[in-house]
């Protein structure tokens, strides 16, 4: 059999340690707390903005205020401001559906490495052990035909 090498063991818990920590790193670029304030923000904005522009609009086709800005040009830029966070939304998208791509990446290479490793101890059983070793159950059967043992019998 093989000797657990304390090495061996210690470098591959470094690299777990390693990966853990890009891992811990990726997450706070991608939806971390100090991003959900930046998206609040963000947020706020363009909600603040475009209600500006409408209550410019609603003065001066409603009320008839004049105001500095155009209604058609305020209505323009409106519409510049949508698109603005409807393109900036999809690149919150994509941002999250590269993780997830580096997560299921990641997670079938350790499937692999896993799937190596019992290939590895198979062959390591099937050298070591004979066929009749290999055809035996590990845990015994209890044949129902068996007669028990009357010593072993609890007393009525």
């Amino acid at each position: 059999m093989e000797e657990l090498d304390p090495v061996k063991l210690k470098a591959e818990l470094d690299q777990f340690k390693k990966e853990k920590e890009k891992i811990r790193q990726l997450m706070g670029q991608i939806g971390g707390k100090h991003a959900e304030k930046i998206d609040r923000r963000v947020n706020f904005f363009f909600i603040g903005a475009i209600s500006l522009l409408a209550l410019n609009d609603f003065l001066h086709h409603i009320f008839e205020f004049h105001t500095p800005i155009p209604s058609l040009f305020s209505l323009e830029i409106a519409v510049l401001l949508v698109s603005i966070k409807i393109i900036w939304m999809m690149h919150k998208a994509t941002k999250v559906e590269h993780f997830q791509f580096w997560i299921l990446n990641s997670i079938e290479f350790r499937l692999n490495d896993v799937a190596k490793q019992v290939r590895n101890l198979d062959k390591t059983v099937k050298k070591y052990h004979t066929e009749e070793e290999l055809e035996q159950p590990i845990i015994p059967t209890f044949n129902e035909m068996e007669v028990p043992d009357p010593a072993k019998v609890p007393p009525k």
